[in-house]
């Protein structure tokens, strides 16, 4: 049984037209094995016909291995199904990640390749270094440096951990090509297009007033080597530490500044994938354990929502908007962010949380072609 939902049909496009993806839900109607996820992941990916495009292939399935003390990545049994899937249709899978020191020690976290039945590779090599250069050349950003396991490979399965962001609100199918099949400098580059606030060290006092007003922890002061330091990731662009100081040392340069990583996002995406035809990339966007922050503080927090299920699509920006859609402020489970962190204002949960709207990614994937923002929802019960 399935069934079909369309989202925001496009008056100019049919309901067939509209790219699929595809849906198994957490919720499970009767207490067999089979009614549960592993068992409705494994018949969702059955839909994708992997034999067409994966056949006698080495097929790497891009996957974040976690890291610290972190455990609330995607579950190495779920992993283990999209492995035999890969088996099943005449591949050679592979798990790859990012950096030779995740993978040393990926089986802290019961990644191994006995748990997931494949092989699990650094997308670099062990010195990071097998990379093609592709350019990029938006503002600073000039070029990425592309993980040679990805760029060589004729087919990809992008599995992706959906949570929250303090950089670009949320991180999925985008961030784990974006950050997760590049180099450490790429990476630096692409965070170093954060920013919309600037500090005038010549007429800040170090009086301190920025950052109690900050209620992020956002600012850091340094009085004895004369230094303020803002951490984008926590900013929400409230403005508060602006309109505190004194002697107007804080200014607001950009008031969206974090589109320009998201943008910077989009463009590593395109570069990355640019190596594949796009019926040869599956996306799948796993969310279960949605939490406040990105798997890569090496830590884990409480779930911000209940679980909700799988999606997976051929089409990048029909899974990244089909996630976003999923997770609503009313199922916000209260008590769940860290701290004294608060919802704020915003339009999307994960707005209300980080202050930068998350649809700006969505918007930018679209509009450098590698998906669609409409799509038709299928259930695979």
């Amino acid at each position: 049984m399935k069934k079909t939902k369309i989202q925001s049909p496009a008056c100019a496009k049919t309901k067939s037209q509209l790219p699929a993806v595809y849906f198994a839900s957490i919720a499970v109607k009767q207490p067999s094995a089979d009614a549960t996820l592993p068992a409705k992941l494994d018949r969702l990916l059955r839909h994708f016909h992997m034999e067409k495009w994966c056949a006698k292939e080495k097929v790497p399935i891009k996957v974040h291995l976690g890291g610290g003390v972190g455990y609330t990545t995607i579950h190495p049994r779920l992993v283990r199904v999209v492995v035999d899937a890969v088996k099943r249709a005449g591949g050679t899978p592979y798990a790859v990640d990012g950096y030779f020191t995740n993978i040393e020690r990926a089986a802290e976290r019961g990644y191994t390749s006995e748990t997931l039945g494949c092989p699990i590779l650094s997308a670099g090599g062990p010195y990071d270094s097998h990379v093609v250069r592709r350019p990029i050349n938006y503002r600073s950003f000039d070029e990425a440096a592309i993980f040679g396991a990805i760029w060589d490979a004729r087919c990809l399965i992008n599995l992706s951990h959906v949570k929250g962001h303090g950089d670009c609100g949320y991180g999925g199918a985008c961030k784990n090509i974006a950050m997760g099949c590049v180099d450490k400098a790429t990476r630096a580059k692409i965070h170093a297009l954060e920013g919309g606030i600037e500090w005038q060290k010549d007429r800040c006092t170090f009086c301190g007033r920025c950052v109690k007003a900050c209620d992020q922890n956002a600012i850091s002061l340094d009085r004895n080597r004369r230094r303020l330091e803002i951490f984008f990731h926590h900013c929400r662009y409230c403005r508060h530490c602006i309109n505190i100081c004194p002697r107007q040392a804080l200014s607001m340069t950009d008031p969206e500044g974090f589109r320009h990583f998201q943008e910077g996002m989009a463009l590593a995406t395109k570069a990355v994938l640019s190596s594949f035809e796009p019926s040869r990339i599956l996306h799948i966007n796993v969310l279960l354990n949605i939490t406040q922050f990105c798997d890569c503080w090496g830590m884990s927090s409480p779930n911000i929502v209940p679980d909700i299920g799988i999606l997976a699509s051929h089409d990048l920006v029909a899974i990244e908007s089909a996630s976003l859609a999923m997770i609503r402020t009313e199922n916000f489970i209260s008590g769940s962010l860290i701290g004294k962190w608060r919802l704020g204002k915003g339009k999307h949960l994960f707005e209300r949380i980080h202050g930068k709207d998350p649809y700006i990614q969505v918007r930018a994937l679209e509009r450098h072609g590698l998906g669609q923002s409409k799509y038709r929802l299928i259930e695979v019960s």
